[in-house]
């Protein structure tokens, strides 16, 4: 009998356990940016000179600064979420970035590909973080845009998650996922898989989005589509040359066409055709 009870006692135990472990999980899963900021303001790193730094806030911003912001989204409206972020903190200071802004919004450009964005973060070599925005102002996925090579990466899969990124660059350095992707990914990208579907192919889908897509774009074109695609998942944007003012992106997905550009022959280039 007695062990009978115990039994019971060590299994009640344990559900209780993976029951908090399980919230715990949740909770990380769930934070918002402004929560994942604060659990990591206590972290202590340690930069490639062996200097110890930590995370460095900015100043917030007024409700008003943050009305001025909104004007420029597709909603004219701030999340909440966001809002509280950018009345804690503007952004903050951290080594090896640039800086980390949460109010660069429309200050990116390169709208044929992101017509709405927050630019996070650059390296300092004109390579940059960028957070896209939706048209019904959503603040989604964080892509990592690289000019050489010229390829675009899907870094986070959103703001909280691109916070932590960010810590764990400080902490694992080149093991880090901000790191593989800055220094790896997008040379893999570039040089084995640059991410494209043949637009004969996407035509002929069973992807009625993707097909139908496909469908208002010339015979010149290819597509790339991260919808539903994990992290470190990209297309080589610059493939098919620098001139990128054809570029299309889908209205509402995560799809874009981009024009194959073909080379000239030495009449044309003389004669400018």
């Amino acid at each position: 009998m007695k062990q009978t009870v115990s039994k019971i006692l060590t299994i009640l135990t344990l559900t209780f356990l993976l029951g908090c472990n399980n919230k715990t999980n949740d909770k990380k899963i769930n934070m918002t940016a402004t929560e994942k900021l604060k659990s990591i303001l206590t972290e202590q790193y340690i930069s490639e000179d062996g200097d110890k730094y930590k995370v460095e806030l900015k100043e917030g911003l007024t409700d008003q600064q943050i009305d001025d912001l909104a004007k420029k989204l597709p909603t004219g409206q701030v999340p909440i979420e966001i809002r509280e972020l950018l009345k804690f903190t503007s952004g903050f200071e951290f080594y090896g970035l640039e800086e980390v802004t949460f109010d660069g919004i429309g200050q990116f450009g390169f709208e044929n590909f992101f017509p709405n964005s927050v630019q996070l973060a650059g390296d300092g070599f004109g390579n940059f973080w960028i957070l896209d925005v939706d048209k019904k102002g959503n603040w989604g996925n964080v892509f990592y845009v690289c000019h050489d090579p010229a390829v675009i990466v899907k870094h986070s899969e959103n703001l909280t998650q691109f916070i932590e990124h960010v810590s764990d660059f400080g902490k694992n350095g080149n093991k880090s996922n901000l790191d593989i992707i800055h220094e790896k990914v997008v040379m893999d990208i570039w040089s084995k898989d640059n991410g494209f579907i043949e637009l004969e192919n996407a035509r002929q889908s069973n992807d009625t989005i993707l097909k139908n897509f496909a469908q208002t774009l010339p015979d010149s074109f290819v597509i790339a589509d991260l919808r539903n695609k994990p992290i470190q998942s990209g297309f080589a944007w610059g493939k098919y040359g620098p001139n990128i003012d054809n570029a299309k992106r889908h209205e509402n997905e995560l799809i874009w066409g981009v024009e194959k550009q073909s080379k000239k022959g030495l009449i044309s280039k003389l004669f400018g055709r």
